[in-house]
């Protein structure tokens, strides 16, 4: 899933030129060249970065922070400005940017810092294991889905899902499943495999578990 990035600024070919080396870098780009344009989506929850100039017309990015941080006080912002001051660089830190960058600059430079911003916030996500549209924190033992949503899943179905994605693309029996899942103590029916993983994928849909008939199941 790309991360998405949120440029805000006046000048089309600047905004244009930013976008191009985003892009180029694996990004979603979704820009902006007025504020009312871009107040329209301070509220977007896919959002991982702002890109903000600070003089927008009769308006600024320092109103627009605002707007941004009461849907989401933990996006990180970066302020763009051709005004090399002291004073809106502490401005912008008391608005709670991340980062402040001087025109002119380097479009290599903005994505170097872009990097290294993304790395810091998104460090836990970039962790996580990803399967076909869900991402999983091992940590935490959570699961998500491709918006981001928690996936809530007792400890058997946890467990059976990453049976299936640390071995992606190998079939295992009921027996087996049976062994490494619910361990040599168990004296139930091997039915609790086809009801546990009936529950996951009723839950997770676009899980590609393949059953083989006679066999058992594979995670595709």
């Amino acid at each position: 899933m790309k991360r998405v990035i949120s440029i805000v600024e006046d000048e089309r070919d600047l905004n244009e030129l930013v976008k191009r080396y985003l892009e180029k870098e694996g990004y979603e780009v979704r820009s902006y060249l007025t504020f009312d344009a871009a107040s329209m989506h301070t509220g977007d929850s896919d959002v991982h970065l702002w890109i903000l100039d600070i003089m927008l017309g009769d308006k600024s990015g320092f109103d627009l922070i605002e707007d941004i941080r009461i849907e989401n006080p933990e996006v990180p912002v970066i302020f763009m400005s051709a005004r090399d001051k002291e004073f809106d660089r502490i401005i912008g830190l008391e608005k709670g940017s991340d980062d402040y960058i001087t025109k002119p600059f380097s479009p290599k430079e903005l994505v170097l810092r872009v990097n290294n911003i993304m790395r810091r916030t998104y460090r836990s996500n970039e962790e996580r294991l990803v399967t076909d549209s869900y991402s999983i924190d091992e940590n935490k033992r959570t699961v998500y889905d491709s918006q981001g949503n928690e996936i809530d899943l007792t400890t058997k179905e946890y467990e059976l899902l990453m049976l299936f994605v640390k071995n992606r693309g190998t079939a295992f029996s009921r027996e087996q499943i049976l062994e490494r899942v619910w361990e040599t103590n168990y004296y139930g029916s091997d039915r609790v495999v086809d009801d546990t993983l009936r529950r996951l994928r009723r839950k997770m849909p676009d899980l590609s578990i393949h059953t083989i008939y006679g066999f058992g199941y594979r995670l595709g």
